[in-house]
């Protein structure tokens, strides 16, 4: 056997695969644990899974469903969807604007924007995006009625503010995960921070942020759809008033104008951030 064969036998080009659970390995222990706690769960809540799949709630949901058909296309009623799906889309997209805007400006204090960065405003801040974010926006809507009145633009803040917790965070994140080698260069040049900010960091980090506001417009979409329910304008109230009233036919319209919408939307932000990623 030569010197080269005997290196090959005592290094494997190839390697065994890593056992399946390793009681040095963390993850392991943390996947155990999650299964532990859903078996839990299944264990501990009261779930009628004979009922939900028996043949009477079947035909319960069929009759329910089927005053759903079919669905009132009136011209006059018509118009008075499309005109809260107007208002709808609005509200999202208004609210998700100021919430980049507003998000990015709060994702600066806190975040670390490189090594020798004290970060005082760091913690403070993030405890403030967390606070924001921690209220669903149904509960915003709700408080702020009080002080905007009932309409669109009380649900408009709404999503702002929940929004601006989710997007605050996000940013932060990457702004922090930035890599420093061109903001290093610029500051060993003497660039000021401003300056490092708009010419190394925010060029290499605009996608990223770009697909987060993306994003979180889809999720708005769908919240702003809701939050009709406390009389915050669109869709949401809309379907609110026809389906207290079991006008089946009417909820039906409004629900396929809300379909409709999203996957517009969903379509519109796939194929923006596909083109901003190429």
């Amino acid at each position: 056997m030569t010197t080269t064969q005997r290196r090959r036998a005592a290094n494997p080009p190839y390697k065994l695969p890593p056992p399946l659970f390793d009681a040095r390995c963390k993850a392991c222990w943390f996947v155990a644990g999650l299964i532990v706690l859903v078996v839990a769960s299944f264990w501990s809540l009261d779930l009628q899974w004979a009922q939900f799949f028996s043949v009477e709630a079947a035909r319960s949901m069929a009759r329910f469903a089927g005053e759903f058909f079919p669905p009132d296309m009136q011209p006059a009623f018509v118009r008075q969807v499309l005109a809260a799906t107007w208002e709808t889309l609005a509200m999202s997209a208004l609210g998700t604007l100021l919430a980049a805007v507003f998000g990015l400006l709060l994702a600066l204090p806190a975040s670390r924007l490189h090594v020798d960065d004290a970060a005082w405003t760091r913690t403070p801040t993030r405890l403030l995006l967390n606070a924001l974010r921690a209220v669903p926006e149904l509960v915003w809507a709700g408080l702020l009625l009080i002080a905007a009145g009932l309409g669109p633009f009380a649900g408009t803040l709404a999503l702002a503010v929940h929004t601006t917790g989710v997007l605050g965070r996000l940013f932060a994140e990457a702004l922090e995960n930035v890599p420093a080698g061109p903001g290093a260069a610029l500051r060993a040049q003497g660039a000021r921070d401003a300056q490092v900010f708009l010419y190394a960091t925010l060029p290499q980090v605009l996608p990223q942020l770009t697909s987060y506001t993306l994003y979180r417009w889809e999720n708005n979409i769908r919240a702003a759809a809701v939050l009709g329910v406390v009389g915050a304008g669109g869709l949401g109230q809309l379907l609110y008033f026809h389906m207290g009233l079991f006008h089946m036919g009417k909820t039906a319209t409004i629900l396929i104008a809300m379909l409709l919408l999203v996957g517009l939307v969903d379509a519109f932000s796939y194929g923006l951030r596909r083109l901003l990623t190429r």
